[in-house]
């Protein structure tokens, strides 16, 4: 709130010393420094948003050089990685109050010339060519025996490769040749033992007709044994009867033959006495 106390300060705000990368909004800027006089509360909250414009650009404008540094920082990288280059860093040189000054002076030139026309006949320094002895020279000649080694290793990896469709063609053959040899074997094998079970099956056939025979044999001398059996029990039936026939006939004959004995006997003693 605007007060009227006659100590008001008259104040002339000169806002040329702010550094041209920082911008603030002109409408802002005219709306505020409209008017001559402004209490202290005015030129602090002038002030205080001032600050706070600045804050924000200078911050904005640090974080976009950090990432400046960050891209063309890389981009070294990558192409000292192409070049199979070894990149060191010294830290102590950060702190280097010389070169920090070096680098100040060569912004505010660039600042400088940036302000004024350009001029045609303006030569800007360049960066001297690389030589091509030395260092250079010698990681050309890396280089180059690091090719001739890569196309010698992709010849050689083609002829590998070559090699191993070949084995692995004549592995196929091999395979189906030794298919082929275990099917002729099994075929083999099955004609040997369908020969070999028609050679048993006419063993067992012999066998079996010889046993029928021997079989028959042993049958007919049974047979005969029996006939031969029957004749002699015949034979001994007849001779037992006959010989109970002689049996009859000689006991009459030895009662006539005692008798005889008996008066032999008894006439011999009569005539003894």
């Amino acid at each position: 709130m605007r007060n009227q106390d006659p100590g008001k300060m008259r104040k002339s705000i000169n806002l040329y010393h702010i550094h041209p990368s920082v911008t603030f909004p002109r409408s802002w800027a005219k709306f505020r420094l409209v008017e001559e006089t402004f209490t202290i509360d005015e030129v602090s909250e002038v002030l205080n948003g001032l600050q706070a414009v600045v804050h924000s650009e200078v911050e904005s404008e640090l974080i976009n050089t950090a990432y400046t540094n960050v891209l063309l920082l890389r981009q070294l990288f990558a192409q000292a990685e192409k070049w199979y280059l070894k990149l060191q860093t010294d830290i102590s040189e950060l702190e280097n109050r010389e070169l920090l000054e070096q680098v100040a002076e060569f912004e505010k030139a660039e600042i400088t010339s940036s302000n004024k026309k350009p001029i045609l006949d303006i030569t800007k320094p360049k960066l001297a060519p690389l030589n091509e002895g030395g260092t250079a020279e010698l990681l050309n000649k890396e280089i180059l025996r690091l090719q001739e080694e890569n196309e010698k290793l992709k010849s050689r990896l083609k002829t590998i490769e070559i090699q191993a469709t070949s084995a692995l063609d004549e592995k196929s053959k091999l395979e189906k040749a030794l298919q082929d040899l275990q099917l002729d074997q099994g075929n083999q094998k099955d004609f040997i033992k369908a020969q070999d079970l028609s050679n048993l099956e006419n063993t067992v056939a012999a066998l079996k007709s010889e046993f029928q025979k021997t079989l028959n044999d042993k049958t007919e001398n049974q047979k005969s044994l029996e006939e031969n059996l029957a004749t002699a029990k015949h034979d001994l039936l007849r001779v037992q009867e006959q010989l109970h026939m002689a049996e009859k006939v000689r006991r009459p004959c030895l009662r006539d033959l005692s008798v005889n004995v008996q008066l032999t006997d008894a006439h011999s003693r009569e005539e003894y006495m």
